[in-house]
């Protein structure tokens, strides 16, 4: 297959001038097919912009995909509805249902698009079920922290099963790895990028049917918005992967934009904790709010030095990175000393149990992100190390949420 001989070729760039002179539609077709698993590769950046230079039309890639998007989106607006269908409470339905709306409809598209093995397919549909049948199994106990971790944590969950059926599996090379993680920062602009053009489109068509009297507001509710919002980031990942120069300029930039502002942020929110004196080890709502800003802030060096391995970078943005991730185990730190402080006064809680695994996971990852940055400064690594050692600790974050979602509640008695 022309697909299997662009990947074993990938870095002889002779003999993929032989294929694509060979055949020069159906390499282009495979090619831009497999660019969004290989563009951590220098090659295959050279060769998506030689042959995707001139094309600045969308591409609706082949009728079958485009159906398939098109079912996926039905599916997903249909399992929304569900409440409406089934005379289910929706808060009940959405607190443990939300992921299962979006996140399957991807896995399948990948897994049909990327021709996973039976075996694979079965795997991730099996995990999936499990996931499905135990949260909607757990007791309905009022103010259940276990029940809420468990919640919380499923969409980690399902978004693993998503990346185990773009990626293929722990046998997968690392520049897959490095595009699933490119993959989601270009998912996440182009979402943002329809879902603005999307509430103009409401608003103006809102707008001017209350001009003649009619109020489509019940009807927005109704339809539009349980079958919009999975159609976002379904919509999103098609248009990424058949259209992978469709963001491929604009998530970099983005990057190199936000990372030094994110610093600068950073590096004030901390003077000012020190300068107003916030007491971070009674204040559990101030905790949570930091604890959140550093999974924010830790998505934000992944995404950047995942879009880093694919150019050469100057030593400013390497910098920057290595000052940010410096600058995000020291608000880590602080988050991490909060929880002890916490378990020591008040004893072990599901919640504190959780943040507490999840500060340390984190810590870790970091600390090895940052040693590997100031590694790339000084010219003993590459960073492309640095991506590798990202998208190899995926897995432990997988692990803990499993933990979480299916042993917190035993653990701790529903509680």
């Amino acid at each position: 297959m022309m697909k299997d001989q662009i990947l074993g070729h990938l870095n002889h760039p002779g003999e993929l001038e032989k294929l694509y002179r060979s055949n020069k539609s159906l390499f282009r077709r495979e090619f831009n097919s497999l660019y969004p698993e290989i563009q951590g590769s220098r090659f295959a950046v050279f060769w998506n912009e030689r042959l995707n230079y001139e094309r600045d039309e969308i591409n609706w890639a082949n009728r079958r995909e485009l159906i398939f998007v098109v079912i996926a989106i039905i599916v997903a607006g249909l399992t929304a509805k569900l409440p409406a269908f089934l005379h289910i409470d929706e808060e009940y339905f959405y607190t443990r249902n939300a992921g299962f709306i979006i996140f399957p409809a991807l896995s399948v598209y990948f897994a049909w698009r990327n021709k996973r093995s039976t075996g694979k397919i079965a795997i991730i549909a099996g995990l999936a079920l499990a996931g499905l049948l135990f949260i909607n199994w757990l007791p309905d106990t009022p103010k259940s922290d276990t029940l809420m971790l468990s919640c919380m944590h499923m969409a980690f969950f399902l978004w693993s099963l998503l990346g185990f059926a773009f990626v293929g599996g722990k046998d997968s090379n690392g520049e897959k790895r490095l595009a699933w993680l490119c993959f989601n920062g270009d998912l996440v602009v182009m979402s943002a990028l329809i879902a603005i053009a999307g509430f103009i489109l409401c608003g103006v068509t809102a707008g001017l049917f209350s001009l003649i009297g009619f109020n489509v507001e019940k009807l927005y509710q109704d339809f539009l918005l349980p079958f919009g919002l999975p159609a976002v980031p379904v919509l999103g990942t098609y248009l990424t992967q058949t259209n992978p120069n469709l963001v491929g300029k604009v998530s970099p930039v983005i990057a190199k934009i936000f990372c030094p502002l994110v610093l600068g942020m950073l590096i004030i929110y901390l003077v000012a904790i020190v300068i107003t004196g916030k007491d971070l080890y009674n204040d559990r709502d101030f905790l949570i709010v930091f604890n959140a800003l550093l999974i924010g802030v830790m998505a934000i060096i992944f995404f950047s030095v995942a879009e880093s391995t694919k150019t050469t970078n100057s030593k400013i943005e390497i910098w920057t990175l290595a000052l940010l991730s410096t600058a995000t185990i020291i608000v880590n730190s602080f988050a991490l000393s909060a929880i002890l402080f916490r378990i020591s006064e008040w004893g072990l809680t599901p919640n504190r149990a959780a943040v507490l695994g999840s500060n340390v996971l984190i810590l870790v990852n970091l600390l090895l992100v940052t040693v590997l940055l100031f590694r790339v400064l000084i010219g003993k690594n590459e960073i492309t190390e640095v991506g590798k050692v990202i998208t190899y600790y995926l897995p432990v974050y997988f692990i803990w949420s499993t933990i979480v979602i299916f042993l917190f509640p035993f653990l701790f008695g529903f509680k």
